[in-house]
């Protein structure tokens, strides 16, 4: 086992360990912005230096070996005073108003800002505004908000392998942005599965549909079971004042490890909907009238039995829905083979 000195103390790490997963593995938190560790993205935002006996340079912690014997300093005044700048600038090349921001609350900039107690930061004179994307119902894409990190681009090319936002520089189209590059999607591509809303460390890719209804310290989060499909996909559902308000995925969860697809993510508010049917309804001529589950579930129960009586069990079939856990599943074909005699049983996504 290899040991390398960490704040000065040993510490053992693995071989192919950065200096980042070395001190996370013994609990030393260094700060990232750029890191995203399901798409091995890394080196970017320059927030993770870190200070090496030997070297006469800062050296990135998610992107450099840890080596036997190194000797590391995470909060030296020096690596200090270099996130700091990191960030200034940043803050300077932007419009970042937290009092009007979506993500006010759950930002990852503002927490090293406020972590480096940063009071203020130069502003870029003159600044020219970025534009703002939201042509699609789903997504806004706020680039005056964009610190460049590019995890957006890393998780749509490869953690959902969409390549909806061109790697690794996006359409620079005249270059007629300030930076001459914002990670612009290409939509002809794009599935709205919304990698990008989730990897996007600040506000400047933030969900439609949850634009003005809370601040994140007001919403709970409840873990659930993404009700569209038999994959069992995880989810955070948030929640304020018992309703819905956006979903994530739970990064740390199978089977999905926060991947989502666009029904999962945004799919939710089918459950307020007044078109919802939420009592059972019988048909009587030509309306329906509203019915307790006793006395529908009776009436079918009958009209199967006379069904059957006069013409045998394979007369009747059954479709499983897929959004259906397996063990619902399992006892629907049990009830048609064991119970009704039938084997006429299937499977809505069995193509």
């Amino acid at each position: 086992m290899n040991s390398l000195i960490l704040n000065g103390r040993a510490v053992a790490f693995e071989q192919g360990e950065t200096i980042l997963e070395a001190a996370r593995s013994h609990g030393i938190e260094i700060p990232t912005l750029c890191h995203l560790h399901a798409a091995d993205h890394k080196g970017v935002c320059r927030i993770c230096v870190v200070e090496v006996d030997g070297e006469d340079r800062l050296l990135p912690a998610c992107a450099t070996p840890a080596t036997d014997g190194m000797v590391i300093h995470t909060h030296s005044e020096r690596v200090v005073q270099s996130r700091k700048m990191v960030l200034e600038l940043l803050l300077a090349d932007g419009d970042h108003n937290c009092l009007f921001c979506e993500s006010n609350g759950d930002c990852r900039l503002q927490e090293l800002v406020y972590a480096h107690g940063i009071k203020d930061a130069p502003r870029k004179a003159p600044y020219k505004p970025r534009p703002i994307d939201d042509a699609t119902p789903m997504i806004v894409r706020d680039f005056n908000k964009c610190v460049l990190c590019g995890r957006c681009v890393a998780a749509c090319n490869d953690v959902q392998c969409n390549d909806a936002i061109p790697f690794p520089y996006g359409r620079r189209e005249e270059k007629q942005f300030p930076a001459g590059w914002v990670p612009l999607a290409d939509y002809d591509r794009c599935v709205h599965c919304g990698e990008c809303v989730q990897a996007c460390p600040v506000g400047a890719i933030i969900e439609k549909k949850a634009i003005g209804l809370a601040r994140a310290w007001e919403t709970e989060k409840v873990r659930s079971t993404c009700p569209y499909c038999g994959v069992g996909c995880q989810l955070w559902l948030h929640v304020k004042d018992g309703r819905i308000l956006k979903v994530t995925g739970v990064e740390e969860g199978s089977p999905n490890k926060g991947r989502l697809c666009v029904k999962g993510r945004f799919g939710y508010d089918f459950i307020y909907s007044d078109e919802r049917i939420k009592t059972p309804l019988i048909r009587e001529g030509e309306h329906f009238r509203e019915a307790s589950w006793d006395e529908a579930l009776d009436l079918v129960a009958g009209k199967f039995k006379d069904i059957i009586a006069k013409h045998g069990p394979d007369v009747i079939g059954g479709v499983s829905c897929s959004r259906s856990i397996n063990e619902d599943s399992y006892q629907m074909q049990k009830f048609f083979r064991a119970v009704l005699g039938t084997n006429n049983i299937d499977n809505c996504a069995r193509t």
